[in-house]
């Protein structure tokens, strides 16, 4: 019998987080059972045609409610300590930082109510992705039920702010982060402890839904340059814009399409305008994955622009460029984070400083002037790809870390039966 798991995120569905979606389905396959859990349900527009089933799916609750009000009273009268500390360990961690500390208390008698479905659906573990409220989310059930926990680290949500960080981390069962580069981080941040229940487990793609460009399909006049990532700052699309007007001014034939929506499109827009790029530079908007798939095998070359914004905000290793290579297109992107750890300089692809659009564009146009060798880099990056960042490969490793550590809880049960100290 599949034994149920939680899993917390802060948003669903949310279409740049398919990797979150790819990962739950196979999970599933892996022989766990799937409790969806996030901390809001998100309506938006286009919505990936796998994240349909789960909406209905989805444990929500507003912030607030009758249901929330009994269960956080319910909580006081059962285990007055463990409420109580939570909510001095959680003043005490954020006081500092007013803005974090009105989220977390606004989320924490949610979670409570959250916690107290969890116990009763008999979930033996919960799984956190990303290290700030939902993993914040995780914390508090542990606390309260004795659920163990673990958390997948991913970018911002260690960049930018490391408030309860590590004593999220300590007591979680295992962490799991996306790349070498973040375990290190951790390790310098947090603590040297932390780093031999830091799992290195990547992200990944199912091959099958990304081939190579054949031989057959019809070839563009022009040097075709994709690129895909809500429109966001630390994206770095003004950078990959003032790099197109420097190939235009070079006299290179080229399309542009950057896929994707967000924050900044009113800006790239202004960009696009004033520098006359309307016919070579297209916003194509947020697109599902079924036209992904679609529209990377036209293209001749992927640009990944990222760069790291004022408040360290940054990559992880996107996702979209694991997609690209494993389509085999030469891909350029920014030396920064864990990109190096799969765009490898001669070997897989190119990189390029962050938010140095001369360098950007001298990239591009050694791809464009030299397209078969670029096209052997890109052949290598899907072989990387599908050995490194194979989808089914990778979640069938986290599903047995998190099945190992679920075991070896203290007061677990046995495989199939809820943990005896899991109580609310």
């Amino acid at each position: 019998m599949a034994q149920p798991i939680a899993y917390v995120m802060s948003r669903f569905p949310h279409l740049p987080e398919t990797f979150i979606l790819r990962e739950m389905v196979e999970m599933e396959r892996n022989g766990w059972s799937v409790r969806l859990y996030p901390l809001m349900i998100q309506e938006q527009t286009i919505i990936h045609a796998e994240a349909e089933r789960w909406i209905p799916l989805a444990r929500s609750s507003p912030f607030m409610s009758l249901g929330v009000l009994k269960a956080n009273l319910q909580a006081i009268f059962q285990h007055p300590w463990r409420y109580m500390s939570i909510w001095g360990r959680t003043l005490a961690a954020h006081w500092r930082s007013p803005a974090e500390l009105v989220r977390v208390l606004a989320l924490l008698p949610k979670t409570v109510a959250m916690a107290q479905k969890m116990v009763s659906e008999g979930v033996v573990h919960v799984h956190a992705h990303y290290a700030t409220y939902p993993a914040f989310a995780a914390w508090v059930i542990h606390h309260l039920t004795n659920l163990p926990y673990s958390i997948t680290v991913h970018a911002h949500d260690i960049f930018v702010s490391q408030t309860m960080l590590g004593p999220k981390l300590r007591s979680a069962m295992a962490v799991v982060a996306i790349s070498e580069y973040n375990r290190e981080f951790l390790a310098r941040h947090v603590g040297d402890w932390v780093r031999s229940k830091t799992h290195v487990i990547h992200c990944g793609i199912s091959p099958a839904n990304y081939v190579p460009r054949t031989l057959t399909q019809p070839t563009s006049p022009q040097f075709e340059i994709i690129t895909i990532g809500s429109l966001q700052p630390y994206k770095g699309h003004p950078f990959l814009i003032q790099a197109c007007a420097l190939l235009r001014d070079q006299g290179l034939a080229f399309r542009c399409r950057i896929i994707g929506g967000g924050e900044d499109r009113a800006l790239l827009e202004q960009l696009i305008a004033e520098r006359q790029l309307q016919d070579c530079v297209e916003l194509l908007g947020p697109q599902p994955e079924d036209a992904i798939t679609r529209l990377l095998p036209s293209a001749d070359c992927y640009v990944q622009p990222s760069i790291i914004t004022e408040s360290g905000k940054m990559e992880g290793i996107p996702v979209a460029l694991m997609e690209a290579m494993a389509c085999g297109l030469p891909v350029v992107a920014t030396d920064l984070s864990g990109v190096p750890e799969l765009v490898r300089p001669s070997q897989t692809g190119y990189l390029v400083p962050p938010a140095d659009a001369p360098a950007l564009a001298a990239a591009l146009a050694q791809v464009a002037n030299n397209l078969e060798l670029a096209r052997q880099h890109g052949a290598e990056g899907r072989r990387l790809v599908l050995d490194a960042f194979n989808l089914q490969t990778n979640v069938a490793e986290l599903a047995q870390l998190l099945r190992s550590t679920s075991a070896a809880a203290p007061g677990s049960a046995a495989p199939g039966e809820p943990s005896v100290q899991a109580t609310l």
